[in-house]
């Protein structure tokens, strides 16, 4: 892929710019020749033909968008040319086959994880400290400020020397232009300052979310499916909960939805009222006493040879751009096939992202009941944010729109390869926990810390996240490993991209070869040889979704 520009599909009517083209270039295509009548920016399109007002474009070979006005031949297709439209979908024919790739090479290696009572196994070993309404959160800093450090788990410390040169420039009447202009860089501080106490433990997670009292019944009943799905995800060793005791979010709630994912459920959990025990020092005393000797237990947990088939894996884009359907997320289609070959699990996610495609998907279900679930789980998403005064249409932010995806189908059409071509086994609504082996589709917003939270809920013991713009999303309990789909943003940003697959858009790699190197840092990741970034810098983003219009 060494060209100035890519046509995706034989029927697509626009090419992709894969560099800055000036008006006047000559394009050659189809034995056909004819110049641009426009600038146009890398990951930006261009038609191949005159369009009049009403035509359609055409982009992975489906409808992505219609044309607002006529559009001369070469010219780049804008937000102001065109807008958006996807095909409509119905239940189809099964179409079951796929495009199995040969993973002999990976069939016999294995990666050394924690395993649980329930066969599932964790590629890290976390104790949880979990509000179950927002009034606990403080209580759960208080138990962070007084056990994290202490413990061995504290990060390394961030900019305090920065601030104290600014205190010293201040104290010494340097000026705001003398401020703004100094040179505050200091060397960073790498690694814990105090051992850890207990060594086979990966770390003490204090989680806060904004939920638990004053919404629905069903609100309450989704966070507790949610905090369940934390709890009882091979990642986490145990859990301590702090409850005030009058809220929605009920203990008992909490505890049925623990026997949903897991019947047999043996892990130390610790479930505290403070209306039932009383003083904030009581409280205290009890959860940290508690929660030391489930520590104890926990540190019993050591690593041990797991086949891949045990990995399940997120698959998660933000900060899209014009490349991310033609480099990072292919990678990660092919990724997903391998390992479904494997016998592991992936979940595709973020439905306001798989607008446009919704036909090709529900064809690919097992049997008529998931495909009739997942269509009617996107019909009904779509219309309630209609009814509120959007759609899918409004999910590109302004970053997807300035590098390329100006409508919901052109960035759902990328967003979808990271699925491959394996057959759908099944379709669960949030906060819904994979079940079988195989490629799996769960309904969450697109927005990418909602759905990352969403997909560990369900099991994910890794995240494979794609990006164009950048962001430093992780995660509490999960390792996110960040894929950059250009090799600008990852010497632009190497402190939060793991993995390059802009050597697909340079022709270095083929999608097949960046896939296998991706499982194989998988492995790394999934063993603890390798911390990605958002680990390291300890990016712990955790936010449930409050169901509702989020896109």
């Amino acid at each position: 892929m060494s060209t100035d520009y890519l046509q995706i599909h034989p029927h697509d009517n626009v090419l992709v710019a894969l560099k800055d083209l000036k008006a006047g270039k000559l394009i050659q295509h189809n034995g056909e020749t004819f110049n641009l009548t426009t600038d146009v920016s890398a990951k930006h399109k261009f038609t191949i033909h005159l369009l009049n007002k009403g035509d359609e474009i055409y982009m992975y070979g489906v409808l992505v968008g219609v044309a607002n006005e006529s559009i001369d031949k070469g010219a780049a297709i804008t937000t102001g040319n065109i807008h958006h439209a996807s095909t409509g979908f119905e239940l189809g024919e099964r179409k079951l086959q796929w495009d199995k790739p040969q993973v002999s090479d990976f069939e016999s290696l294995t990666f050394m994880g924690y395993h649980r009572s329930d066969g599932s196994v964790g590629t890290s070993n976390y104790w949880l400290v979990i509000p179950l309404v927002f009034c606990e959160n403080r209580n759960v800093n208080v138990l962070k400020d007084a056990m994290y450090a202490k413990l061995g788990f504290d990060q390394p410390k961030g900019y305090e020397q920065e601030v104290d040169s600014l205190i010293d420039m201040y104290r010494a009447g340097k000026s705001v232009e003398e401020i703004l202009s100094a040179d505050i860089t200091h060397q960073s501080v790498s690694g814990n300052q105090t051992r850890k106490v207990f060594a086979n433990i990966d770390g003490i997670k204090f989680l806060n979310h904004e939920l638990g009292c004053g919404g629905t019944k069903s609100d309450s009943d989704a966070l507790c499916g949610l905090l369940a799905g934390y709890i009882t995800h091979p990642n986490v060793a145990g859990a301590t909960v702090l409850s005030l005791g009058c809220q929605h979010a009920q203990a008992d709630i909490l505890r049925a939805e623990i026997n949903k994912r897991d019947p047999r459920f043996d892990k130390p959990l610790i479930i505290l009222e403070q209306q039932q025990i009383g003083t904030e020092s009581r409280l205290m005393q009890e959860a940290l006493k508690q929660t030391f000797t489930g520590l104890i237990h926990a540190n019993k947990q050591q690593r041990m040879p797991a086949p891949l088939s045990k990995l399940c894996v997120g698959l998660e884009c933000g900060g899209s751009d014009g490349f991310s359907g033609i480099s990072a997320n292919p990678a990660l289609g092919y990724f997903s096939d391998m390992l479904v070959a494997l016998g592991g699990s992936v979940i595709l996610a973020e439905f306001p992202e798989l607008c446009g495609v919704e036909q090709e998907l529900s064809d690919r279900c097992v049997d008529e009941r998931s495909a009739l679930r997942f269509m009617e789980l996107m019909r009904n998403y779509n219309a309630q944010a209609e009814a509120a005064g959007s759609g899918f249409y409004a999910n590109p932010s302004p970053g997807n729109i300035r590098d390329g995806l100006i409508t919901d189908a052109i960035k759902s059409a990328g967003a979808a390869k990271k699925g491959g071509t394996s057959p759908v086994v099944d379709v669960l609504d949030y906060p819904g926990k994979v079940s079988k082996p195989g490629l799996n589709l769960l309904c969450t917003p697109g927005s990418d810390v909602e759905s990352t939270t969403a997909e560990v809920a369900a099991g994910a013991n890794v995240v494979l996240f794609t990006t164009g713009l950048g962001t430093p999303t992780g995660n509490p309990v999960a390792p996110v490993i960040k894929l950059s789909t250009n090799t600008a943003l990852y010497k632009r940003m190497p402190d939060i991209i793991d993995i390059d697959c802009g050597t697909i858009i340079e022709g270095t790699e083929s999608i097949a070869e960046a896939a296998k190197r991706i499982l194989k840092y998988v492995i790394d990741v999934a063993s603890g040889n390798i911390k990605p970034k958002a680990v390291q810098l300890g990016q712990d983003d955790f936010i449930p979704w409050k169901r509702g219009v989020s896109l």
